[in-house]
Order: structure tokens, then sequence, then C-alpha cells
């Protein structure tokens, strides 16, 4: 009936936060400004690692540095929300933006998991097709791959979003949560959501799942190879795979947990949500930074590089 009349009457959203105590207010903005600091060197640290050393223009390293560009962006969508509510104390969020949030967070959340798969694909390439390898993962090839990861990402995310605009909001406005979510911004709907849930849950947690356990399959066939072929670079490809599927778990794990069901309140809510959009961001330039040897030694050469030229320069 009046549907864009139920939809005008709510304008804003109330979030509710991590916490409402003032002083434990002021610690998580620290600890979480710290962390989405930490985010940006790490990542950019990867970006022009790979950028400025020859030996990292590999199918891989390229692949490495998207994700890193992705995981700033995806971080970025949900961070400055919250650190504005957390030291400003303002803790609204107008209906557009809200809708802007869950479309880019979900934009880039799903081109992090579409990208995934496709470094899975790489190092199943790589190890089953070395000598081709760098033939079929060319330049062209890989930019087609990751231009595929970011589309995957905006139809998911558009799909998401087409529904949504079209459901009726009449109050209640809060949220409990610290950014704009399709599983609690469905609560608010004027309508009964059990059907919109299940589309949602179809659209979201099902193909997660599915990704996660095809890929976890896909890493267990490369682990057998590597195992039952002995080469002088087995311990790299098996600590590159290693790598990638504890990135692997600590993405899909958790948006496994909040959108691989009905949308019901569970009390960990919160921390697996923080965990996904603001802890591994960090983690994943961490891990693939502490664990990749190659990648830890072109840092500390491009930063003798960077000081050296300084030093010239001040001569």
């Amino acid at each position: 009936m009046a549907q864009s009349n139920h939809t005008s009457e709510v304008t804003e959203f109330v979030l509710l936060g991590l916490t409402q105590s003032p002083n434990l207010k002021v610690i998580l903005f620290l600890v979480f400004l710290t962390v989405y600091i930490m985010t940006w060197l790490g990542n950019l640290t990867i970006i022009m690692t790979v950028i400025f050393t020859h030996q990292l223009h590999t199918p891989m390293y390229f692949l490495l540095a998207n994700l890193a560009f992705m995981d700033i962006s995806d971080s970025t969508v949900t961070a400055l929300k919250m650190l504005q509510g957390l030291i400003t104390h303002s803790n609204t969020i107008s209906y557009n933006w809200c809708t802007a949030q869950m479309f880019f967070f979900h934009f880039t959340a799903s081109s992090v998991d579409f990208l995934l798969v496709v470094m899975a694909v790489d190092r199943y390439i790589a190890i089953y097709k070395p000598l081709q390898y760098l033939l079929i993962m060319n330049q062209a090839v890989c930019i087609r791959l990751v231009a595929g990861a970011w589309l995957g990402g905006f139809v998911h995310s558009i799909v998401q979003m087409a529904i949504f605009i079209q459901l009726p909001f009449c109050g209640p406005n809060i949220l409990d949560n610290f950014f704009c979510d399709i599983p609690q911004v469905i609560k608010l709907v004027c309508i009964d959501t059990y059907a919109i849930e299940l589309l949602m849950v179809a659209n979201s947690g099902l193909i997660v799942a599915v990704m996660f356990f095809v890929l976890l399959i896909s890493y267990a066939v490369i682990l057998v190879k590597i195992r039952t072929h002995v080469t002088e670079s087995k311990h790299k490809a098996l600590s590159t795979c290693t790598t990638q599927i504890i990135v692997l778990s600590l993405n899909f794990g958790p948006a496994i947990f909040i959108y691989d069901r009905p949308f019901k309140v569970f009390p960990g809510d919160k921390i697996v949500s923080v965990m996904y959009t603001l802890i591994t961001p960090m983690l994943n330039s961490m891990i693939f930074t502490l664990r990749n040897t190659e990648m830890r030694n072109s840092i500390r050469k491009l930063k003798r590089k960077i000081l050296s030229s300084r030093n010239r320069t001040f001569d």
C-alpha cells in the first residue's frame, strides 16, 4: 500500500554501538584507531613493496596486492563511522548513508571472498601446471580475474540492495550494532521478514558456505599434491598454501556465523562483527608478511633503499 510512506517515516537509524560507557568508549576508540592505522600501514606496505620490487611482479603477488587494497577499502567502510561514534558520541546514521554503508560493505567484503577464490585457482595452477603457469596466469588474465572479483562483489551487493530498498520501515529505528548491516536492519521492517531473511541467507550465507568448503577441498587436493611430489620449492609452496588457508578461515568463518542462518541475535554477534570488519583486514597483511620470507626480505630491501636515498638527499 503506502510502502514509500512507510520508508519515509524512518529517516535515520540509531546505532547502539559496542558500549554505552563513556570511559570504555575512549579505550575502544584508541584500540580500534590503532587497529585501523595498522591495517592501512600493513596493507599499504604490501602494495608499495609489490609495485617497487621487480622480483614480486608475479601473478601471486599481483593478487596479494589487490587483496591488500580490498582489505583497506573493506575496513574503511565500517571503521570510520564506528570511530566517529566512539569519540563524538554521535550514534545516528541517516537512512541513505545506512543503505550506502551496507552496499559498499557487501561490495568490498564479497569482492575479497571472490579474490580468495582466484588466489586458490592461482595456487592450483602453480602446483599442477608449473611449466605453463606464467603462460596461463599472464598479466591480462590476472587483470580480468581481479576485475571479475570486483564485478562479483558488485552483483552480489546490488542484488542485496535491490531487495532492501523495497522494504517498508515505520519504526523502531534502533540498531544493536556499530554499523549498518542487513541482519540487524531487516529486523526493523514493518512486515513479516522470514521469507526475505531466507532469500538473504541464500544470497549471502549459503554462497559463502559453499565457496568456503569448495576452497577447503581444493587446498586439501593441493596439499596432497605438494606432499607426494618432493621438490626444492616444496616448503615454499606448503607455506604459501597454509597462509592462504589461514586467511581463508579468518574471512569465511565469521561470515558464515553471521549470514548462514535466519537473522537471529546471538550474544557473540558484535564480537564476530568486529573480527571480520576490523581485525581480519589487519591480520591478513600481518599473516602474509610474517609467513612469507620473500615478502619480508623485499620489505627490508625497499626500506634500506628508501633510507639510503633520503641520506643521499640530505648529504
